[in-house]
């Protein structure tokens, strides 16, 4: 394995660097291993979540095409929901919302 070495390195970020080696009873080479292999799992994955312009776009696209979907009985309801200002007052009394719902729908409708 090579050495890592760290020149100039921050006092506070050393600390913190030995206070996980201590608390995991590991060698300080070893928690730094540790540390870079997940701080690179997390930065990839982070960069892995972003779209490209063009698979931005199609998701658009592909979002305006539902929204446009006409509201009927059936099935187009399916994993809708009333927008706040559509609410009634009386449909939320009968919907069998929880006071914590309500109290959702209510902040809501105040932004």
């Amino acid at each position: 394995m090579t050495d890592i070495i760290l020149h100039d390195i921050d006092p506070l970020l050393l600390d913190r660097i030995k206070r996980i080696a201590a608390t995991r009873s590991w060698p300080l080479q070893e928690a730094l291993m540790h540390l870079l292999e997940h701080g690179l799992f997390a930065c990839e994955a982070e960069m892995a979540a972003r779209f490209s312009e063009t698979d931005a776009s199609a998701l658009q696209a592909a979002i305006n095409a539902l929204e446009g979907i006409p509201s009927d009985p059936g099935f187009s309801l399916i994993g809708r929901m009333d927008r706040p200002g559509d609410v009634q007052a009386q449909t939320l009394e009968s919907s069998g919302l929880t006071d914590v719902d309500r109290d959702l729908m209510a902040y809501a409708q105040k932004s």
